[in-house]
């Protein structure tokens, strides 16, 4: 998980998720496009993101096509989001039954 964090810190890396998550299944030069990157710095953020395991590639061809694999942070979600998420839910179910019993 230390991968997908580092992955996450930065700007660039974030970006490239967005435009995967957009549109999965991006060449390097459809990715580096919008970013106003040069090919050769988005090469070096997918290898990051690659090894963080959020990006995923296939060969169609002579074509690399770059997508997203949303399961890190899905469990990223799991382990830090939910469980923040499932007291705040609690709270709030324990203060409308509160009240609705006093009206």
């Amino acid at each position: 998980m230390d991968e997908v964090f580092k992955a996450l810190a930065d700007t660039h890396r974030r970006e490239i998720l967005d435009c995967l998550r957009e549109d999965n299944g991006q060449t390097l030069s459809q990715l580096a496009a919008p970013l106003k990157m040069s090919r050769q710095a988005v090469t070096k953020h997918l290898v990051i993101l690659e090894r963080a395991n959020l990006v995923t590639s296939v060969f169609r061809g002579r074509e690399k096509l770059h997508y997203l694999n949303p399961v890190p942070l899905h469990e990223i979600s799991r382990r830090w989001i939910k469980p923040f998420e499932s007291a705040r839910l609690e709270t709030l179910h324990q203060l409308k039954t509160k009240l609705e019993t006093e009206n």
